[in-house]
């Protein structure tokens, strides 16, 4: 697909078309080719009974993160085939950063690699997890 142009309107319409994102308030703050990231402002929401992001939330943030990032090379119709995350760090409070890039693509499928940071107010950041994924295109494009 050689017309297709990944573009943050676009990564953060598809967000809005997502109901469960209504709750968690990811927004995409890059989307280009080879590369996406998503942020969210952590809310108590986000947080378990021991005060902390909820892991699911960072889960949630890694899958549409990696899928965005693959298909920003593959076109627009893609799905995550699987993907695995290990938790480094509580998340705490500030923003979660999402950031993946792709480090291998063939015609459908694309294998990704993603870091999730909480930014601090004072600019620095902790790494809490990272993820790497296989995303896929749904139909052959030609």
């Amino acid at each position: 697909m050689t017309d297709f142009r990944p573009t943050v309107e676009l990564g953060n319409a598809v967000l809005a078309a997502q109901p469960f994102n209504g709750q968690v308030g990811a927004r995409c703050t890059v989307l280009e080719r080879g590369a996406a990231t998503l942020e969210i402002d952590i809310r108590d929401l986000h947080r378990q009974q021991y005060g902390v992001v909820h892991g699911g939330v960072l889960a949630y943030a890694a899958d549409n993160v990696l899928t965005f990032a693959g298909g920003s090379v593959l076109g627009p119709d893609v799905i995550t085939a699987g993907f695995t995350i290990s938790y480094l760090r509580a998340a705490r409070d500030g923003v979660l950063r999402a950031e993946a890039v792709v480090v291998h693509a063939g015609s459908r499928q694309a294998v990704c690699t993603a870091e999730l940071r909480v930014l601090g107010p004072d600019g620095g950041s902790v790494l809490c997890a990272v993820a790497q994924g296989t995303i896929v295109a749904t139909r052959v494009r030609t």
